[in-house]
């Protein structure tokens, strides 16, 4: 059964912090065949340009993808998938956006804001269905369309069998990592 949650949260200097909710949503899972490596590369690609093709239609600027967002999404989807949980906290309990600054730093930024959208799904989810999906719920929706992100990291992993909240099944988990500093 598919699985969506979304998060964000911003700081300012001095330390404001703004955590908006979390939402999970339940979605229809079908069977199909795994993904490849190659796959998983390539639905990164369509997933960063649908969402980026959904934000110019509604007025917004397209993001740019970031190395260091990208390695803190990808590490988090591994991490979920190895250890058998879904959550926006890390295994150890590091809050969302802690694990994040470890990725993308926020000394030396007056602003600094991040969020993020996860979902995990059977191995056929595409860019189209994924978007699908966080589009048709509204926190993840608003993450998508907020204005203030400027940049993203995506990571999306296959597993054969993932232990846990997965219950052994083949899944995809794709974390999307949003964020804005200056």
């Amino acid at each position: 059964m598919p699985m969506l949650a979304r998060v964000g949260v911003r700081l300012r200097k001095p330390a404001v912090l703004v955590v908006l909710a979390a939402a999970a949503l339940a979605l229809p899972v079908s069977a199909a065949p795994a993904h490849t490596a190659g796959d998983l590369g390539t639905l990164d690609g369509g997933v960063l340009q649908q969402l980026n093709a959904i934000r110019v239609l509604h007025g917004l600027v397209p993001l740019t993808e970031n190395g260091e967002l990208d390695a803190s999404a990808a590490q988090h989807s591994r991490e979920m998938g190895a250890k058998g949980y879904f959550e926006h906290s890390s295994a150890n309990g590091t809050l969302f956006w802690k694990r994040i600054q470890h990725w993308y730093g926020s000394v030396d930024y007056r602003y600094w804001s991040v969020g993020e959208n996860l979902l995990w799904s059977s191995p056929d989810v595409g860019a189209a269905g994924a978007l699908q999906m966080w589009m048709n719920s509204p926190e993840h929706r608003a993450n998508i369309l907020n204005p203030n992100w400027r940049q993203i990291g995506i990571s999306s992993v296959h597993f054969a069998s993932a232990p846990g909240a997965y219950h052994g099944l083949a899944v995809t988990i794709i974390t999307t990592d949003f964020g804005v500093r200056r």
